[in-house]
């Protein structure tokens, strides 16, 4: 164990088999503190950023049925929509007038909305706001272009075209197949995934990248997502960011307990740690809470992610966590560090 913490002092790569040697066998509260030390080489100016922004489902009808979801319906159930315009609008002006600049833009793998739909809804966004859309993760991209012909990189073309800015690393739950075929069989798979991910930084968008662990899968699947997500980034540097966060078991088809604090950060730590190449680890507290968010600023955590205006789809798992911005900014500074306010590409707008 010492020779791989005498590594990461010295700022060399770990390998896979290291980074699950941390994960299983490390002290926490030393492998929280070299994950600090790498966040300190890659952050010294001791801030924390957040960004203001809201979540818009424009649909909760699923054809993935993942297991893990508590969210979706089918749409023939009664309790499926789809968002319309005028909701849509004052989703957006409530978002800008709290000082928002930019919407997360996902939903369900609705059978029947093509890409003229998603067209649309950009175009629509982007003639009546000046704000940024981060939207449509890699299984809503896979399942446009199979339904409607197209490659993937049409695909992304006619939507960045129609006003996409970046896209969301939803979706990617465990980067390893043999886990996915369990618990999202409808949904694209691992090198799918990917993939929509390599070309849409071959176009000049950028994403940040996500990883749901704490259901069905083993410490070496989530060495092996991390081993992924670093590769590609090795090739593409499209990434601006990496969220790990935790199952929430409640009112879904998998019968699990929670995954513990001590293992969010943990798994949280090494992930800072082993993504060596990319520069920001959000703390997910919409999962955690306020206490355990906080507590990863200290595992390697430099972001403290969206204000989450709206989030409908972890609450509708049961976790109702809800922070204003004002909550977060005091929750930065209690550390000691200056909280300051980003944008997607984590440029700093304002400092607090």
């Amino acid at each position: 164990m010492e020779s791989i913490f005498s590594k990461i002092d010295h700022g060399d790569r770990i390998s896979k088999d290291e980074a699950y040697d941390l994960l299983i066998n490390a002290d926490t509260m030393k492998l929280g503190e070299y994950a600090n030390i790498v966040k300190t080489k890659l952050h010294p100016e001791n801030r924390i950023s957040f960004v203001v922004d809201r979540n818009i489902n424009y649909t909760n009808i699923c054809v993935s049925k993942c297991l893990f979801c508590a969210f979706y319906c089918d749409k023939d159930s009664g309790d499926g929509y789809i968002i319309s315009f005028d909701k849509l609008n004052e989703k957006i002006e409530e978002t800008l007038e709290l000082g928002g600049t930019q919407i997360l833009l996902q939903g369900g793998i609705h059978p029947d909305l093509g890409i003229d739909y998603y067209e649309s809804l950009l175009k629509y966004i982007k003639e009546n706001f000046e704000i940024h859309i981060h939207g449509f993760s890699p299984p809503e991209i896979v399942f446009l272009s199979e339904k409607e012909g197209l490659t993937i990189k049409q695909t992304i073309t006619r939507l960045t075209d129609a006003g996409l800015n970046s896209i969301p690393g939803g979706g990617a739950e465990i980067l390893v197949n043999e886990i996915r075929a369990k618990v999202s069989p409808g949904k694209c798979d691992a090198d799918q995934w990917i993939e929509t991910m390599k070309v849409a930084h071959s176009l000049g968008l950028k994403s940040s990248a996500t990883m749901m662990f704490g259901h069905i899968e083993k410490p070496e699947h989530i060495i092996e997502h991390l081993y992924r997500i670093r590769k590609l980034q090795d090739e593409t540097k499209g990434f601006t960011a990496f969220i790990p966060w935790s199952f929430q078991p409640d009112n879904t088809k998998i019968n699990v307990e929670k995954t513990t604090p001590v293992d969010y950060l943990r798994i949280l730590a090494v992930s800072r740690i082993f993504l060596d190449n990319i520069d920001n680890i959000q703390a997910s507290w919409v999962t955690q809470g306020d206490k355990i968010a906080q507590m990863a600023l200290a595992f390697g955590a430099n972001d403290m992610g969206s204000t989450m205006i709206e989030e409908n789809v972890v609450a509708a798992a049961g976790v109702n966590f809800l922070l204003s911005k004002k909550e977060i900014i005091r929750l930065i500074q209690n550390t000691g560090a200056d909280a300051v306010q980003r944008d997607c590409y984590y440029n700093i707008l304002k400092e607090f």
